[in-house]
């Protein structure tokens, strides 16, 4: 990149800081050997003191490739990744070190991430990553080299399955108690473990990034974990595991002010997930413009099954073409001395496809199938006895599915719609009910429920009924359009206040 051109990117990264930081610390002047073979750390980890001794810096690498272990961004201190210049991480376990934290919050309920990782920030400010470079993490590589320590017993995981947990592998992003963070423009590839975390930062821009991570399990795409005013703009996120994932893992703090926006996401799990961590709660979240293609699981889920607080959040104009399933919310009681809330919740100008088969058929590494035959399912919004989730409003949405459903696959009659189980301390996940007796809603203990130009269609026949809603009160329908035949029909049990107005092209059953 010509020098003038990095200034004038640094100017407007600057800025974007309320700071200038026209100091250049090019890593060849620190000795590093840009042949992707020699280890760089403690060259690399020098150029970045040297910037930070400096009350702030930017450190530039040019073209090449720059193997690395562990290296520590310090507040003030700005990566800059030229065209053609990539950082690699290091496949010998040894070369990661963990993120150490001193005085750790007493709220924290779980502790299952990695806290190994390829660049780490502790209680930094002003801190970014950007360029037209990439970083790579070589996870597969990485990860089956961890996985050989544990059965050398060198390094062992007392928790193996059928890998070593992603506990023991490194991420290539963590970040932890930092404000005023931008990672833009780079790209990045095949983390061990998660890609990248963010955790009880405030004020983070990740935006106009790549994420390509399908090396190895466990490699959520981003994850936000209790930070506050958050933007993830205009990234793409192909991931084996869930794409863009916020958790909650304190029960005093809460993921909040979030915008995730103009993003195309691909994944072999949900494409935007959070609750599956959910201590503290998650507020004031928008979701908007999305395509999402090709994912297995979930295109918007969202869970609170340990005592957090879901509120406020709006999904809007997302697109999900051979998507395993549109929208799942769930209020579970997994864990926590209560459960939870999920209140508040938009969805409008939603289209999804779900197709027959498996969406993510071509991944080489594939989110686990549920092991047993089954017919698709549908959309869910469900709470818990006594514990319903409240004012969830879907306007403009439309979902083609399949249809193709067999009585003989498994046939859940409408008398028995007490057999479905509540399963309230599973892990959520929108197959974890089995089998379900219709195919485009499932509704169970909610509370203040309006459904606004609604289009479900059928590819195919389905002998179920589109919609149940058991157990719920106040609804609304509003101009219904569901395919004309024998499964053209909402069945009601135990309802209280429904309103349905003349436009609904559908029957209403009560059970």
């Amino acid at each position: 990149m010509k020098i003038t051109n990095l200034y004038i990117a640094l100017f407007f990264l600057s800025n974007s800081f309320g700071i200038f930081a026209q100091h250049l610390f090019n890593v060849e002047g620190f000795g590093v050997i840009n042949d992707g073979v020699t280890l760089n750390t403690k060259s690399i980890q020098d150029a970045i003191d040297a910037a930070y001794q400096n009350k702030g810096g930017t450190v530039v690498f040019p073209a090449g490739k720059y193997l690395t272990g562990t290296i520590y961004l310090k507040s003030g201190v700005h990566i800059y990744l030229e065209e053609n210049a990539t950082i690699l991480g290091s496949t010998d376990p040894f070369t990661y070190e963990k993120l150490i934290i001193e005085d750790p919050p007493t709220t924290l309920k779980t502790d299952d991430n990695s806290k190994l990782a390829l660049i780490i920030a502790n209680k930094a400010k002003n801190i970014s990553i950007s360029g037209k470079g990439i970083i790579n993490g070589q996870g597969r590589k990485l990860a089956l080299n961890i996985d050989s320590l544990h059965h050398k017993g060198i390094r062992v995981d007392p928790n193996y399955g059928s890998r070593v947990q992603e506990t023991m592998r490194p991420k290539i992003i963590n970040f932890w108690e930092c404000e005023n963070v931008k990672i833009s423009d780079i790209t990045i590839l095949n983390s061990s473990s998660w890609v990248q975390t963010y955790e009880l930062c405030k004020n983070v821009t990740i935006e106009n990034i790549r994420v390509i991570s399908r090396a190895y399990w466990n490699n959520d795409g981003i994850n936000i974990t209790d930070s506050k005013e958050v933007k993830i703009h205009n990234c793409y996120v192909d991931a084996a595991d869930d794409a863009i994932t916020l958790k909650s893992y304190y029960t005093d703090a809460l993921c909040e002010d979030i915008e995730i926006k103009n993003c195309e996401i691909r994944s072999s799990a949900s494409a935007i997930k959070f609750g599956t961590a959910s201590f503290g709660g998650f507020k004031d979240i928008r979701i908007d413009s999305i395509k999402v293609v090709d994912t297995y699981r979930s295109a918007i889920a969202i869970e609170s099954v340990d005592g957090g607080t879901i509120e406020n959040v709006v999904v809007s104009n997302m697109n999900a073409i051979n998507t395993g399933n549109a929208i799942f919310v769930r209020l579970g009681h997994r864990a926590g001395d209560n459960p939870g809330k999920i209140e508040n919740i938009t969805f409008k100008n939603i289209k999804a496809q779900i197709p027959f088969g498996r969406p993510d058929s071509n991944y080489d590494l594939r989110g686990p199938d549920v092991g047993y035959f089954h017919n698709q399912w549908p959309a869910s919004i469900t709470g818990i006895p006594n514990h319903s989730v409240k004012n969830i409003t879907l306007e403009n949405i439309e979902i083609s599915y399949p249809g193709r459903a067999s009585k003989g696959m498994a046939y859940v009659p409408l008398w028995r719609l007490d057999a479905v189980p509540e399963n309230s301390k599973n892990y959520p996940e929108y197959t974890m009910f089995g089998e379900l007796p219709s195919w485009g809603f499932y509704i169970r203990h909610a509370e203040g429920i309006t459904f606004k130009n609604i289009v479900l269609k059928l590819d195919d026949e389905d002998f179920r009924p589109a919609i149940i809603f058991d157990d719920v009160k106040d609804i609304g329908l509003e101009n219904i359009q569901i395919p004309e035949g024998k499964n053209n029909q909402i069945v009601l049990k135990e309802v209280q206040n429904i309103i349905s107005d003349e436009k609904n092209s559908v029957k209403i059953q009560k059970q």
